[in-house]
């Protein structure tokens, strides 16, 4: 059982930078991965960051070099988080509201989720790029 909560959107420029945040919290002793997804109007969702149970980062092609996922643990017990999302220099396509997500991994997967496997969201958090 995991809650998640994000915070931070807004408004930015083209060539600009903006941090949006997610609050998690974790009810159970278990390990998830997490992931920050957002859905363009008129397209289907689309992952942006991920970070597996075992700490590797992965982001989609679009936001490589851009884009930066962080995750800092907040309590002794493993069970707060904040995932952060830095974006840089972002172009008006990166418009959309902005998701964070939870997921256990699949057995034998190595600690990896598919986008599949998130059943856990917040509400989002609206990014809206301007020139």
């Amino acid at each position: 059982q995991v809650q998640l909560a994000e915070s931070g959107g807004g408004s930015v420029q083209i060539g600009g930078s903006l941090r949006v945040s997610c609050s998690v919290i974790v009810f159970d002793n278990k390990n998830y991965c997490l992931a920050w997804f957002r859905q363009v109007l008129g397209k289907k969702r689309e992952g942006v960051a991920s970070i597996s149970s075992v700490g590797r980062r992965i982001y989609a092609d679009s936001v490589k070099g851009r884009f930066t996922l962080s995750k800092v643990t907040l309590s002794g017990d493993g069970r707060k988080y904040n995932l952060f999302l830095d974006i840089e220099s972002p172009t008006p396509d990166a418009t959309a509201p902005y998701y964070c997500a939870a997921a256990r991994p699949s057995i034998g997967s190595g600690g990896y989720c598919s986008a599949d496997d998130y059943t856990y969201w917040g509400q989002g958090t609206q990014v809206t790029v301007s020139s």
